[in-house]
């Protein structure tokens, strides 16, 4: 199967010089001076303070699935993310893949309080400072896209822009990405190149992870769609939860989130 994830980066590559081209880096920079009067929300703190750790994902498509719920408004799906429960919210901002964009965070920034996490094939330093002028309190870093050296580049510059940096792996092998920049560390049960998921690599992990004495904060990504896979998770000391398509797909992502934290809570 041919790797997604090499055709998402290659696009993104040339996506990112395009937008330079469109908002000149020294105006981004003033723009950011502006943004940066503003204090951001700890997401780590959410999560770790809250019973479920939902992140519940804006997502209107993906290239695994196809369009998701394409008519999505981030009007109508984030207040009711909030409403419902939701711990911190992510929000694609990829447009030729997964359907989002950059108006979409700074939409939801105008309308939630809650964390509010850039989901993006970060590469460049350029990216974390349009996330900060949108109004994002965190940011994705995947281990996979980037080298140990440019991850903390990249880590530590999302650091002084006060933004908390969620890093994504995939196995142990990815490991060797961890700096002292990284607040939380995520485990994809997707794969990047194939996109087969599985949860086993979340329990997997689990043990791994358990060695290494660090307070990261632990999240599960993709392929969960039971609050019972919540509660098993949980007891392995994961404590946030990335959910998006269970969400979506119904057409009612608030109703549905609310139901799905109900459920949580019943089994607990």
């Amino acid at each position: 199967m041919q790797d997604i994830l090499q055709e998402i980066i290659t696009h993104k590559r040339i996506e990112v010089e395009e937008q330079k081209k469109t908002v000149p880096p020294e105006i981004l920079a003033g723009q950011l001076l502006e943004a940066q009067g503003r204090p951001t929300i700890s997401m780590r703190s959410a999560l770790a303070a809250s019973p479920t750790g939902i992140i519940a994902e804006f997502k209107r498509k993906s290239p695994s699935k196809g369009w998701i719920f394409p008519d999505a408004e981030v009007g109508n799906v984030l207040p009711a993310y909030e409403l419902a429960g939701a711990s911190a919210c992510s929000i694609l901002t990829d447009a030729n893949f997964f359907g989002g964009s950059l108006e979409d965070l700074r939409t939801a920034r105008k309308l939630v309080n809650m964390p509010l996490l850039r989901k993006e094939f970060i590469i460049d330093a350029y990216q974390l400072s349009e996330a900060r002028v949108a109004g994002a309190d965190a940011v994705l870093l995947i281990a996979a896209v980037l080298t140990v050296e440019e991850c903390l580049f990249l880590a530590q510059a999302a650091h002084e822009l006060k933004l908390e940096v969620l890093l994504e792996i995939h196995d142990a092998s990815e490991l060797g990405h961890l700096n002292p920049f990284i607040d939380m560390l995520g485990i994809n049960n997707r794969n990047l190149g194939t996109f087969h998921t599985t949860l086993d690599h979340s329990f997997h992990l689990a043990g791994k992870l358990s060695e290494l004495k660090s307070d990261l904060l632990l999240v599960s990504e993709s392929g969960i769609s039971e609050p019972s896979t919540v509660n098993e998770l949980r007891e392995k000391g994961f404590r946030g939860f990335l959910i998006g398509e269970t969400f979506m797909r119904g057409g009612k992502p608030g109703e549905t989130l609310e139901k799905f934290i109900s459920g949580i809570n019943h089994a607990n």
